[in-house]
């Protein structure tokens, strides 16, 4: 799985941009606010038909413009394949794959699996259970083809059953066709959601061994009802649901659940083990899913040297060279950004220098022995 070629028009700052891009490891540099993040928004229209960082479409459109486009080829299996995306100030989305338009995000998704490490990627163990539980479907999403429309099932028997809820005293026999579709749908999520949950564990165990802190650690699924047959719990909390307006006990409860010494380990860890530790998620997702589907996802980390210090910098490098798939990183200064792949052959590097909206890759690539030392102030 690898991009090959990028273009994009009126995306915030980049008014034209066409790069072809290595299969392995493609650096950013450039000062803050040149458009490295951006270019990084363009990969994750091309996979989702959104930014990563908010889902709102009139801000990412230049703002002298009525739409922004993103092309690329996807090499996949030996085949490449050409995909696009649209966007609309008003909304609307227009995707093709192949010359073939599609139909949903959800088909769109499935052609570029990507993950991201950014500043709001590490709020995975303090945020909301809904991160966690989003980080664990992506990958049920990518592996598991019946996942997508049993969700969307349960959320529309959800909808109804809420509804009647809110009506206010009503009779269980008038809610139970759309319990009997939301158990049934909502089974099957906890199923799948319980394979991939383990077999992405496993991954993150052997990853943890080089954290220093897989003593003491536990991460454990909760399915969002607990551990009773979800019909009798739906029975037992329909007076409870009533008197609320809406459905207690749902997958949209579940939660991945980390722990360190039995404590949330968000109160526990540094902000820099934390960091690492959510690093640690990331490329356990992506161990996982090559399992499952023998494919690879792509990564696009977002100014990697702000975010974690040297040492475990270096630690993430070497967890995304193992992997062996296509990355995207982006930083302020070109020598830190390549000293850490200076092990990696030149010929899988390629390195772009970011400026005002303009991306220009570096005719030649040297990777320093180390790096220059500062002067001191």
């Amino acid at each position: 799985m690898a991009l090959n070629r990028l273009l994009i028009r009126d995306l915030r700052n980049l008014s034209s941009v066409d790069l072809h891009l290595a299969p392995a490891i493609n650096l950013f540099y450039g000062e803050n606010g040149s458009g490295k993040t951006s270019l990084l928004e363009a990969i994750h229209v091309l996979s989702v038909g959104r930014s990563f960082r908010s889902h709102k479409i009139k801000s990412l459109i230049n703002e002298a413009r009525p739409s922004l486009t993103v092309f690329g080829r996807i090499l996949a299996q030996g085949a490449e394949v050409p995909i696009g995306v649209q966007r609309y100030r008003e909304g609307q989305v227009q995707s093709k794959a192949g010359g073939r338009a599609l139909q949903s995000v959800a088909e769109l998704a499935s052609y570029l699996p990507l993950q991201v490490i950014d500043a709001e990627a590490f709020s995975l163990l303090s945020g909301s259970p809904s991160v966690r539980r989003q980080f664990l479907d992506w990958l049920v999403f990518h592996v598991e083809p019946s996942f997508y429309p049993a969700w969307r099932n349960a959320q529309r028997c959800l909808k109804h059953r809420n509804t009647l809820l809110r009506r206010g005293r009503i009779e269980p026999a008038e809610l139970q066709p759309w319990d009997q579709e939301l158990i049934q749908a909502s089974v099957t999520i906890d199923s799948l959601r319980k394979q991939c949950f383990q077999v992405f564990t496993g991954a993150l165990e052997k990853l943890l061994e080089q954290f220093g802190i897989a003593e003491g650690l536990s991460i454990k699924l909760f399915n969002g009802w607990g551990k009773e047959d979800y019909s009798q719990t739906l029975k037992a909390s329909f007076e409870r649901d009533c008197h609320a307006g809406f459905t207690h006990a749902s997958i949209n409860r579940a939660d991945v659940r980390v722990r360190l010494n039995g404590v949330n380990a968000a109160e526990i860890l540094s902000r820099g083990q934390q960091k690492l530790l959510v690093c640690a998620f990331k490329i356990a997702q992506g161990v996982a899913f090559e399992q499952l589907t023998q494919r690879r996802c792509v990564y696009l980390v977002d100014d990697l040297p702000a975010e974690l210090d040297k040492t475990h910098s270096a630690l993430l490098v070497s967890w995304l060279r193992r992997l062996d798939t296509q990355v995207f990183i982006t930083g302020i200064e070109r020598e830190v950004l390549l000293e850490a792949w200076r092990d990696k052959p030149l010929a899988s590097i390629k390195v772009f220098h970011v400026e005002r909206g303009k991306i220009i890759q570096d005719d030649e690539v040297s990777v320093p022995d180390s790096l220059p030392v500062r002067p001191t102030e």
